[in-house]
């Protein structure tokens, strides 16, 4: 009798197991199966080689930039020798524009809150075929103005993107950013480059489109609302999804590579991962609605996954957290092995640049479940629209600011600096 109770609980406890953890295993094999399903045509992707002789301008929105960055962000696109950089300084910022009088740029100074407005301002009075839309804290390496024209020799892209990292990583959430950011170009942006051509979002950070193309968006681009709320953020999302609409092709260049400030303070992170997600619902709910996405099956795949691991990464840590109370240790220390080294092996292409990123790897991961948890939070806020990082949002169906403008020397009126670049 003895025995057979033992072996009744020995049943019993090895039934449990398989109960409770074998769902985290399957779910676990569908989303790697998801991730070889982007890798592999990842794998694949080539730069598009060529010449492109199309002129270059460069435009530029300024709100409240460190002035040594901006310096070092102009002196890096003048040197790419672009045919005209434009920038739209906000008329708070006289510490800027003091900045841009001594280069030879054209500026802009706007009295009117919000992002969107300074780039249609931008790309309206630029006079190249082509547009770059900058943020003003990006650093462009020596070649990318030729990088970027090669695609746009093919008349069917609209719009190409660039290879983006960190500026000079220092810290644990800035080095973590640049892990995400290199695994989004080679995995996610590489892979919607190879099937279908159609990059889901070609990042503001550096994303260059044809001039004429912008000039035919520019009203959809200005009215977009959400459930009856005008947009005041998710520009670049809403640019790319605009072009790729009307029939064009989007293309990451990766050859192009450009440099960021990202923060370093997890309240500002927070912040910035919540505004980009509430862009990307809005964005994704939207393009999922319509026609046009379902003629770039990938792309919807991509989407669709995309929205879906945002709950299944969760599922994760809930299951190391069950096993910590159980006192199963074998189950924790598996568990736990088998994040740090799956991980690793998503994130190679930044292991083989960078491999003491190795030993942060943990920590992704911890940062990968509260981005998981940020993403929820943002769909179940999806309708708010403030920008969160700066003093402008929605109020009453109007950009406003959240904070009084300080007096200025200068009027409000758009105004020429020291004339186009050369």
């Amino acid at each position: 009798m003895s025995r057979f109770l033992d072996f009744f609980d020995s049943a019993f406890v090895d039934l449990r197991y398989y109960l409770v953890y074998l769902p985290l295993g399957i779910i676990g094999l569908v989303r790697w199966a998801s991730w070889l399903v982007r890798r592999v045509p990842a794998a694949l992707y080539r730069p598009a080689r060529g010449e492109h002789p199309a002129t270059l301008g460069v435009v530029v929105p300024v709100y409240q930039e460190d002035p040594e960055i901006l310096r070092l962000a102009i002196e890096s696109w003048l040197a790419n020798e672009v045919d005209e950089v434009v920038l739209v300084i906000d008329v708070t910022d006289d510490v800027c524009r003091r900045v841009a009088e001594g280069y030879p740029v054209t500026v802009l100074v706007t009295d009117v809150p919000g992002k969107r407005d300074a780039l249609r301002r931008g790309w309206e009075a630029c006079r190249s075929e082509l547009v770059a839309l900058v943020d003003s804290d990006t650093v462009w390496a020596d070649d990318v103005a030729a990088e970027v024209r090669r695609p746009f020799a093919d008349p069917r892209v609209g719009g190409v993107g660039t290879r983006q990292n960190v500026y000079n990583p220092r810290g644990f959430l800035q080095r973590v950013n640049d892990m995400f950011l290199d695994y989004r170009y080679f995995d996610e942006n590489a892979s919607q480059t190879v099937l279908g051509r159609a990059v889901s979002c070609l990042s503001g950070r550096t994303a260059v489109y044809r001039r004429a193309l912008l000039l035919e968006v520019s009203d959809d681009f200005m009215a977009e609302t959400f459930m009856g709320v005008p947009c005041m953020s998710g520009d670049d999302k809403r640019l790319t999804t605009l072009v790729l609409e009307r029939g064009h092709r989007t293309y990451m260049q990766r050859s192009a590579r450009v440099w960021s400030t990202f923060p370093g303070t997890l309240r500002v992170f927070c912040k910035q991962r919540l505004r980009w997600a509430r862009n990307t619902w809005r964005s994704d709910l939207r393009a999922l609605s319509r026609r046009w996405v379902w003629r770039h099956p990938f792309l919807a795949y991509s989407m669709i996954d995309k929205s879906v691991s945002s709950f299944t990464l969760l599922l994760s840590p809930f299951f190391m957290t069950y096993a910590i109370v159980r006192h199963d240790w074998f189950f924790v220390a598996c568990l736990g092995a088998w994040w740090w080294v799956s991980r690793s092996m998503k994130m190679l292409p930044h292991l083989v640049r960078r491999p003491t990123s190795f030993f942060l790897v943990p920590g992704f991961v911890v940062m990968s479940f509260l981005m998981a948890v940020i993403k929820i939070c943002a769909l179940l806020t999806v309708r708010r629209q403030r920008w969160l990082t700066r003093q402008v949002s929605v109020e009453n169906g109007v950009v406003v600011r959240t904070a009084p403008v300080a007096a200025s020397s200068e009027a409000a009126a758009p105004s020429s600096g020291a004339g186009a670049a050369a």
